[in-house]
């Protein structure tokens, strides 16, 4: 896929975010396109979060601006859809895999409506395509981490975004099911863009499209043809990637923070 053939839906420009005074990112300028597969990387603190917060709307950036596209043309928003990490669930909320997908169309009625005939068969075909078939009234505490993660991400996709969002998904630990969750992906990517956050850097460079490494400045890569020095000096840390077959490894040499 070549970027100039295909449309942005958010453009980034000089975006400086953080909490409580202190700046987490620092001139973030960031275009995700159409159908593209992102992948954020970046050190524990780097500020992966706090760029995912301003994306969603959900923190306001301290300086610069961003735009939103619908068919070319700037936008007030798009739609997202998105899959938090695992800690942030509450797995004791009494809630059903089909209220949890079906709340993913909620911003779509009114408060006083009910959910049409279209929008339950619709979460059936979700329920279907995430493997969950038979545990549409299962409480998500009964789930297993894939299962929930699955429901999850059900959640994200059930409205037709045009953007996905992925925090940590291997937070879920659920190794049978990781990957099935990529050919799962790689199926949604066909529909829409997605961005992938993880600290799991061989995994992600076996998957996505492109790369953005966030350490409080942000250094974007259209391809996933990464150098070890690059990683380096991005993580502060001598990492090697290396490829053996289909399973990504990852060798951490001594290191000193």
């Amino acid at each position: 896929m070549h970027k100039q053939d295909t449309q942005a839906l958010i453009t980034l420009e000089k975006i400086s975010a953080g909490y409580d005074g202190k700046t987490v990112l620092r001139d973030v300028d960031l275009t995700i396109y159409d159908r593209d597969f992102l992948g954020i990387i970046g050190p524990n603190g780097g500020g992966k979060t706090t760029l995912i917060k301003v994306i969603l709307g959900l923190l306001k950036q301290s300086n610069g601006h961003i735009h939103f596209y619908q068919n070319g043309k700037e936008a007030h928003t798009v739609k997202m859809g998105y899959l938090p990490q695992y800690s942030s669930v509450d797995k004791k909320f009494p809630i059903s895999v089909e209220e949890v997908i079906l709340s993913g169309l909620s911003s779509r009625k009114s408060l006083m409506s009910r959910f049409t005939k279209e929008q339950k068969d619709k979460v059936q075909q979700v329920i279907a395509r995430m493997g969950l078939e038979g545990l549409g009234k299962r409480a998500i505490g009964q789930l297993s981490g894939g299962q929930l993660q699955r429901a999850l991400l059900g959640r994200a996709i059930v409205s037709d975004p045009q953007i996905v969002i992925l925090d940590e998904p291997s937070t879920y630990i659920d190794k049978q099911f990781e990957a099935r969750l990529y050919e799962l992906l790689a199926e949604i990517n066909q529909d829409c863009a997605i961005i992938l956050v993880s600290h799991d850097i061989g995994t992600v460079l076996q998957n996505v499209k492109s790369i953005a490494c966030v350490n409080e400045t942000l250094d974007y890569h259209p391809d996933t043809g990464i150098s070890g020095e690059w990683l380096e000096k991005n993580f502060h840390c001598p990492i090697e990637v290396l490829g053996h077959g289909t399973i990504p490894h990852r060798v951490l040499g001594e290191h000193r923070h």
